[in-house]
């Protein structure tokens, strides 16, 4: 598919997902009126609202508290005030002007190299989708400096308190970003319409094996190396003492591991084990997509390749998640608490994408140097043929 058919399809899932995470920002609010918590417990409406305000332009207390930073009285402690709020303000617009900045070209390239045609209408949407809620971790990334020094401290702990801002608001983002795949895909697929033959040519089936397994074992360092207990202790302790940049050991723990695990321990082992068929699950759905992507791009490039390793890797940590929340709602004499069961929901995107381009990108190279000698076509794909490497 050309840029000029691509390019509306993403603009208008941009638009929608800006508009929807302004929406529920602007019904945060809410949660706190009499009527709310009468229809919702008090619990389940405060754990509501914890998810809506990363979003909602309502400042929080920590934001008020710049009319007692600047020291003065009156006039000053005012203006202080007001200059505050405005830096709170200027961060929430940097976040939904980044929401729309980072999603847009994402799914441009994903429509382009995967088209939402017969036979790679749900791969889109998986794809889009898994690109929609990294955009929003990015934009949330990007603005929360400003969120920090609206508090009127930001050199205290920058780094630590950055790591615990970048993980708010996750999982709306992943209702809003499955509506906006959703409206991508069924624009791009009346684009589709009338765009000519989308066949890719033939990619050897082993060549494609062997980049999903490269591909797989990047993730799996992250998973399964340093996501270890004492490892992932390790890097969490590093603290060198560089001023503002100081205790930089939560924000590398989250942009470096996948999850955390150990040992048996005390647990039983049969309860160890369906536990971690959550990483078991994760490896499987990545190995799967990184096997197939060939096959479903028009053309396997590189940052196509990179770009689906990434969304991969994201529904591959969905899927995990959603399979702990079953399994923690078996197993809790609270079974019917979702809100609860949910929270965790959305964690590890910056780690998802830091390895997930890591893991594309030895992927296509992967397709790229074994590729070449290999005579034996892939008979899996769901169209004619397959991609063509680049």
């Amino acid at each position: 598919m050309t840029y000029r058919r691509a390019v509306m399809p993403a603009l208008a899932g941009g638009l929608l997902l800006t508009a929807l995470l302004w929406w529920v920002g602007a019904s945060a609010h809410a949660l706190r009126l009499p009527g709310a918590t009468g229809m919702l417990d008090g619990q389940a409406a405060a754990e509501l609202e914890h998810w809506l305000t990363p979003w909602s332009y309502d400042p929080p207390a920590s934001a008020q508290f710049g009319t007692n930073v600047s020291g003065g009285s009156g006039g000053a402690a005012g203006t202080a005030g007001t200059n505050y709020l405005a830096l709170y303000v200027t961060a929430m617009q940097i976040r939904f002007g980044a929401v729309f900045a980072f999603f847009v070209p994402g799914a441009l390239l994903l429509v382009r190299r995967l088209p939402p045609v017969r036979g790679r209408m749900p791969a889109a949407l998986l794809a889009i989708w898994a690109w929609g809620v990294v955009a929003g971790v990015l934009a949330v990334t990007i603005s929360t400096p400003w969120l920090i020094a609206s508090g009127g401290n930001g050199s205290f702990r920058f780094l630590p308190r950055l790591a615990g801002a970048i993980s708010s608001g996750r999982q709306v983002l992943v209702v809003t970003a499955l509506v906006a795949a959703a409206l991508t895909v069924v624009i791009a697929r009346v684009a589709a319409n009338g765009a000519g033959p989308l066949t890719p040519e033939a990619v050897p089936a082993r060549a494609a094996r062997l980049a999903a397994t490269v591909g797989t074992a990047v993730i799996a360092l992250s998973l399964v190396v340093l996501s270890y207990l004492p490892v992932a202790a390790a890097i969490q302790q590093v603290s060198p003492d560089i001023g503002l940049f100081a205790e930089p050991g939560d924000l590398l723990r989250q942009w470096l591991l996948l999850g955390g695990w150990s040992g048996p321990g005390g647990t039983p082992l049969g309860a160890w084990l369906l536990y971690r068929s959550g990483d078991v699950l994760l490896l499987a759905v990545v190995w799967w997509v990184l096997r197939r992507l060939p096959g479903l791009f028009t053309r396997a490039t590189v940052p196509a390749m990179a770009a689906g390793a990434v969304c991969a890797t994201v529904l591959g940590l969905l899927a995990s998640q959603l399979l702990r929340v079953v399994l923690d709602g078996v197993g809790s004499s609270v079974r019917w608490d979702l809100l609860r069961l949910s929270a965790g929901i959305g964690e590890g995107v910056p780690a998802a994408l830091t390895w997930g381009l890591v893991a594309g990108s030895a992927a296509a190279l992967t397709l790229r140097v074994a590729g070449g000698g290999a005579k034996t076509a892939d008979a899996t794909t769901p169209v004619e043929g397959s991609a063509h490497l680049a």
